[in-house]
């Protein structure tokens, strides 16, 4: 009962000092006002703003301004922690996780910095996001290393496994994707979280039939049973947490908003191995969502039937306007990644659009590549489990964290 009356009184003193901090309502609240108050250290306005124009820059899924103050919140009890620990991050190191960062997207930083800033987002903002997440990663190593380490027991128990936890798992989904080029970004952003709050299912495919691009939008958005494993990790999680009828919120991609409605999971015996790596060709056409863009996509099309039919299509083109890749999943592009999901090797999809929608994407499953689990090096499946490890200490030193501080706002 003590530990009760004492928390109570923490987050009502802790409320009293954000109200006096603020001094206005939220809603007259100035960019460099706090709105979060954790513990001793605030969250201003204007950090809420520039993480969400990050999350955004990022394509990631989900509610972000919520999405945004959670992360904000556990960046403070991380630093806070790191602090008290006494670990930094010289500048030079700070700059080389920088660069290694911008390298994911196969840019220089100055590059990648220029693309934030076009998109509203400050260079500080790249940096504090990428301080905290590689001096959090290097306090974990050193915390918990010894204790996440596998055994040879358990690198041998791995490999024995069919696959990973979720491979077993087929979901039924329906599907929205809005084109939004950047002068219709926001109306087709608000229209996308008006959708997102749909539990009918024949409320659901009405709005595909009306909104979508997809030519699944003939039959209401309805996909066949996927494996799960078939989308990106993140959206995996995101997928899994919907009940039957749920949508997700609005999915951010280039040009376009996605959504998702769950109609139904379900468990297999025979679940196929999760892809290592996706082979695909992207064929890049001028006009964009326009008749002319779709004619010249169902022409390539008719002229197709495997990836490397496309070379020929290409040949005495501009040697940019073909782009073969295989890449893991994780690396794929989001709108690719979600796109590539509901295909079998030499099927076509002509609904995305890059250079602001005047560029139509024609893209091509070439092949998912599974790799043999007995082929599996036994240092890359130990490097796995021990980075699941370092993850769940992570996450339950984050809860406990939590637990025991005052929140006040988020």
């Amino acid at each position: 009962m003590r530990t009760s009356v004492f928390t109570t009184l923490r987050q009502s003193l802790g409320a009293l000092a954000l109200s006096t901090m603020l001094g206005t309502s939220v809603g007259a609240q100035g960019l460099f006002d706090p709105v979060i108050l954790v513990n001793e250290d605030v969250v201003t306005n204007y950090e809420l703003d520039q993480r969400i124009r990050l999350l955004e820059v990022f394509r990631t899924p989900g509610d972000l301004p919520e999405l945004a103050r959670e992360q904000l919140v556990d960046d403070r009890l991380k630093l806070a922690l790191m602090r008290r620990s006494g670990l930094q991050l010289d500048d030079g190191a700070l700059e080389l996780a920088m660069e290694e960062f911008a390298g994911r997207a196969n840019l220089s930083l100055e590059d990648f910095l220029q693309v934030l800033a076009q998109n509203g987002v400050e260079q500080e903002t790249l940096r504090d996001f990428v301080l905290v997440g590689t001096t959090w990663r290097s306090f974990i190593r050193q915390r918990f290393g010894r204790q996440a380490e596998p055994s040879e027991a358990d690198i041998t128990a791995a490999l024995g496994q069919p696959g990973a936890s979720d491979s077993g798992i087929e979901v039924l989904l329906s599907e929205i994707i809005i084109p939004a080029p950047p002068p219709q970004a926001q109306r087709v952003l608000a229209q996308a979280r008006e959708i997102s709050q749909i539990t009918s299912t024949s409320a659901f495919e009405a709005q595909a039939r009306r909104v979508s691009a997809l030519p699944s939008r003939t039959r209401g958005g309805r996909l066949d049973w996927l494996p799960i494993s078939n989308y990106p990790a993140g959206l995996r999680t995101l997928l899994l947490s919907l009940a039957p009828g749920e949508v997700t919120p609005p999915i951010p991609i280039t040009n376009g908003v996605a959504l998702f409605q769950m109609r139904a999971v379900r468990e297999v015996d025979a679940p196929r191995e999760e892809p290592s790596a996706i082979d695909y060709a992207a064929f890049y056409i001028d006009g964009g969502l326009t008749d002319a863009g779709r004619q010249q996509a169902a022409n390539v099309a008719a002229r197709v039937d495997t990836c490397d039919d496309l070379y020929g299509v290409a040949q005495g083109l501009p040697e940019e306007q073909l782009d073969r890749q295989t890449l893991s999943p994780a690396e794929l592009p989001q709108d690719f990644a979600i796109e590539l999901a509901k295909m079998d090797p030499g099927e076509v999809s002509a609904v995305l659009t890059r250079n602001d929608g005047q560029t139509l994407v024609f893209l091509m499953l070439c092949e998912r590549v599974a790799a043999g689990r007995e082929e599996v090096d036994r240092e890359q499946v130990a490097g796995q489990l021990r980075s699941q490890r370092l993850n769940g200490y992570a996450d339950a030193l984050i809860a406990d964290l939590r637990a025991s501080a005052t929140i006040v706002g988020e």
